[in-house]
């Protein structure tokens, strides 16, 4: 093995959404990062959706931009429709999502990447890690290289013994027309690694051409485009519609008939599908009772005619998905480009990782992705954002940035993946996150644009720009609560035409706009300096003020959370000999190794009264501070 001549800080292994991330997070905290991918030619390809964000994903972006990632940036600069889902519904549960070019996507990230000071991209196989004793220092790859590195991180996604099936025929591939990774789980499981077996599937990509769009319903995207970065003034890309078309019972009899050559359903298949993302057999033998399922027909792009059916993945054999897409009204002459798979691969079970997304096993070891059991790119790249974070912090001799649970999705997603493991692939929802009237899209900024900055990826001139914000924000606040009625002739024609007779002088506007019925937009109507209110200040207030009672609650439940989130829990900590603990419990603790206190009240069958017993042990094993016995405020 040739051991090449440069020490990298960081080496990433990996180069999709998780693997970008986590290189350009390292490179621009001023790491010497390595990049290593077996294609080049497919760094950020999107393998399944050709699209960014949805619900509780669009969080994920925000959050990845707010904190100085890249994703958000790229979707904005290739993405050709824009929507903003749930928008009758409240600000918690609001979500962007954006269709991409995907072939502009992929090139535009390996344009940043190449860009990039301190970062150099490889094209590689990576076959197994290269430790010395216990010490990990580097890769090995399938050319006879040898990569040393301080750190590494493996986004993996979901080339680890990867294995394609379509029917009953199966070959092995990291994903259509690219080789699988080979030797590198291998080596994990004999590490010690928990390695397990996933599935995941894509729908046929369809010629455009053969579809007759005028008997399908078009939905067009939203009016202006609304950005997902923070930092982007406006979308220029043209933007195009999807359109709708739904399954028929003829559709679901040809799924059934082809059903005993379902690798799924033919027990082919050992790994663990996504729940909340079935193929559309699963769909029908599911819901026997259903009609029709819906598929949105999604451009891949503008130069190509490919399109995307949305919801449609299927394994089931070629002879079978011609005639199934075939079925639905619009696609009686469609032609399949490319045919839908499945797709099985190795994972590593996410309870061995620190919050930090560091294996307890190895030291500087991080794992980001879908090697973490996880499915989506928004996902994928936000674990890659942490671990390239906390790669570049251990290098600098810095600790670790964690997110909790009441600060960020991504805090969610991480402590819910090393809390309690994944058997079957993980999806971010908006009813995971017990806080999500505090973790909404449009503060984001607010929450982490400073972390960010404090780590070095977000740019001083961004950040002042948020700054500004924020202080507008504060000052506008206070202004609407200070600044009352004096029933001027303007507020009362006002008050009249919205039949508000009940409004006395003296009335503050923030106890008007307090009123459901009433927006900004109404303030405008008398108040100038409402109407000249930036929007972006506008609706930071508006929120605030109307779920400020739901938004004090949900503070004063972090609060009373803090204690156990800030209790750390030794890592040699011998819960078989802390007295009052089940068997059970003792089991589960060792076993998950929880960081905290936080995290051990999040294990199933870690009851309150263990969580007790565990707050006397830390307090009688280790309570002494600066030569002091610790108080109870302090544990």
């Amino acid at each position: 093995m040739h051991s090449y001549e440069t020490i990298y800080d960081v080496i990433v292994v990996g180069a999709g959404h998780a693997g970008c991330e986590a290189a350009l997070a390292a490179a621009r905290m001023g790491c010497s990062t390595l990049l290593l991918t077996i294609n080049l030619d497919a760094v950020a390809l999107m393998s399944c959706n050709p699209a960014i964000g949805g619900l509780a994903k669009g969080h994920l972006v925000k959050e990845i931009d707010a904190l100085g990632g890249e994703m958000a940036r790229n979707i904005d600069a290739t993405g050709i429709q824009f929507r903003i889902l749930n928008t009758r519904k409240g600000p918690a549960v609001r979500a962007s999502r954006a269709q991409a070019d995907k072939q502009l996507y992929r090139l535009r990230m390996k344009r940043v990447l190449e860009q990039q000071d301190n970062l150099y991209l490889k094209q590689g196989e990576v076959t197994g890690l290269y430790l010395e004793g216990e010490e990990l220092r580097g890769v090995d790859t399938r050319s006879g290289i040898r990569f040393l590195g301080k750190t590494v991180i493996l986004t993996t996604g979901t080339f680890m013994r990867g294995l394609i099936h379509i029917g009953l025929t199966n070959y092995p591939g990291g994903r259509a027309g690219d080789l699988p990774s080979v030797g590198l789980s291998d080596q994990l499981g004999h590490l010690g690694f928990q390695v397990g077996r996933l599935k995941t599937g894509t729908p046929a990509r369809l010629d455009g051409r053969t579809i007759d769009f005028s008997r399908l319903e078009p939905q067009y995207g939203d009016d202006p485009p609304a950005p997902f970065s923070f930092s982007t003034e406006r979308i220029t890309m043209p933007q195009v519609p999807c359109h709708i078309a739904y399954t028929n019972p003829r559709s679901h009899e040809i799924i059934r008939s082809g059903l005993d050559r379902s690798p799924l359903y033919a027990g082919v298949i050992e790994g663990i599908g996504p729940r909340y993302c079935p193929s559309i057999e699963d769909k029908v033998v599911r819901f026997p009772d259903k009609e029709r399922h819906q598929t949105f027909i999604e451009p891949e792009g503008l130069e190509t005619v490919e399109v995307y059916p949305s919801g449609m993945s299927t394994s089931l054999p070629i002879d079978i998905q011609i005639p199934f897409y075939r079925s639905i009204e619009g696609l009686e002459r469609v032609e399949i480009m490319r045919p839908a798979y499945a797709i099985e691969y190795d994972y590593v079970d996410p309870i061995q990782l620190r919050a930090s997304l560091e294996t307890k096993l190895i030291r500087n070891l991080y794992h980001a992705g879908q090697i973490n059991g996880t499915s989506g790119y928004e996902e994928a790249a936000g674990q890659g954002l942490m671990a390239g974070i906390n790669a570049a912090l251990r290098v600098k001799g810095k600790e670790p940035l964690v997110l909790g649970r009441s600060e960020a999705y991504i805090g969610v997603m991480i402590d819910d993946l090393v809390t309690l493991g994944t058997k079957e692939p993980y999806r971010m929802f908006t009813s995971r996150a017990e806080y999500r009237l505090l973790l909404r899209e449009d503060n984001a900024d607010m929450r982490l644009r400073e972390k960010g900055h404090d780590v070095g990826l977000v740019r001083d001139e961004l950040f002042e720009h948020f700054l500004r914000k924020r202080e507008m924000v504060a000052a506008e606040y206070e202004r609407i609560c200070s600044g009352r009625l004096a029933m001027s002739d303007r507020e009362q024609e006002f008050l009249a035409r919205h039949e508000l007779v009940e409004i006395q002088k003296g009335t503050s506007l923030e106890q008007l706009l307090r009123r459901p019925e009433v927006t900004y937009k109404e303030l405008a109507e008398f108040d100038d300096v409402s109407r000249e209110t930036p929007h972006e200040v506008r609706e930071q207030v508006e929120i605030q003020v109307k779920y400020r009672g739901y938004i004090e609650r949900q503070l004063d439940q972090v609060e009373r959370a803090r204690k156990l989130e800030g209790t750390p829990l030794p890592e040699e900590m011998d819960y078989f000999s802390v007295n009052g603990l089940t068997t059970e419990v003792r089991e589960k603790l060792a076993k998950n190794r929880p960081d905290t206190l936080g995290q051990a009240s999040r294990i199933p069958g870690v009851t309150p009264a263990a969580i007790s017993v565990l707050s006397i042990a830390l307090k009688a094993k280790g309570g002494k501070q600066n030569g002091r016995e610790a108080g109870p405020e302090e544990m």
